[in-house]
């Protein structure tokens, strides 16, 4: 009877380490890990289902309703010339240190007034643990120009 010959196979120690049913369970985890945040971040949603930035008629409603609490970024001299009424005025440059002024229990709207300022102050409110913020698109200048309240 013919003798079975048995081929050798070189294996290098990472498609060892990767054979490895334990290697394998903890790389399909990280993908489904991966596939969660980006389905999560990529919808523009928070975790709390508040989209990233709305528009200023998205705003209005939400204003409207008087349930989201407005903080304006903008600068002094900039809220003096006209701004949003009953929002609160707190320059980005201030909004790390008087974080305690902001409710954590009512959704909030960031505005400035084009719109670039707004998404810094929301970023820097999610990162001291704010879940329901967002920015408001076009500012109080898109604000003013759709016919919304301004107050001179």
């Amino acid at each position: 009877m013919p003798r079975k010959t048995t081929r050798r196979v070189n294996r290098t120690p990472v498609s060892t380490f990767f054979r490895r049913p334990v290697v394998q369970i903890g790389l399909v985890m990280i993908a489904v890990i991966v596939v969660a945040l980006i389905a999560l971040t990529g919808s523009g949603q928070s975790a709390s289902g508040l989209p990233a930035e709305i528009s200023s008629a998205q705003a209005y409603e939400l204003y409207q309703q008087k349930t989201a609490f407005f903080v304006d970024v903008r600068e002094q001299s900039e809220w003096d010339t006209f701004h949003i009424p009953d929002t609160t005025l707190i320059p980005l440059g201030e909004l790390p240190n008087r974080l305690n002024e902001i409710p954590k229990d009512r959704q909030i709207v960031v505005v400035c007034r084009s719109g670039n300022r707004s998404a810094s102050g929301r970023d820097i409110l999610k990162q001291a643990g704010f879940t329901n913020v967002t920015s408001m698109a076009g500012g109080v200048t898109d604000w003013k120009t759709q016919g919304y309240p301004i107050q001179p």
